[in-house]
């Protein structure tokens, strides 16, 4: 071996690289109807890697009744798989705690006028 191995139990930093790099493309997944990103709208609750490059992500809709409840966890699923490194993607969408516009970072309720 030559010491350049990338995997994450040669590097430790590893996962975290992968979490954010997941962080960033949640920023790039959309509600169709709020023109914020579900990572600003306080939907994803959780993101872990293992060092596997197994991605477990915990996550909300703005409600049950979201229309776009069978597809955006699909979304999810399929950009987070893209990252190098992601061996396994887990989108696991839970109802509790229940979404509410408290959760939105500050740039998404100045984003929608929420002050």
């Amino acid at each position: 071996m030559d010491g350049t191995a990338h995997n994450a139990a040669a590097n430790p930093f590893a996962g975290l690289d992968i979490e954010n790099k997941v962080v960033d493309v949640l920023r790039t997944v959309y509600d169709p109807e709020i023109p914020v990103n579900i990572y600003e709208l306080g939907l994803v609750y959780d993101v872990q890697v293992d060092g596997n490059g197994t991605v477990n992500i915990r996550m909300t809709l703005t409600s049950p009744m979201c229309p776009v409840a069978g597809s955006l966890p699909l979304e999810v699923e399929e950009k987070v798989r893209k990252i190098p490194g992601v061996t396994r993607v887990n989108v696991d969408v839970v109802w509790d705690p229940p979404w509410n516009p408290d959760m939105m970072s500050e740039a998404a309720r100045l984003e929608l006028g929420f002050f």
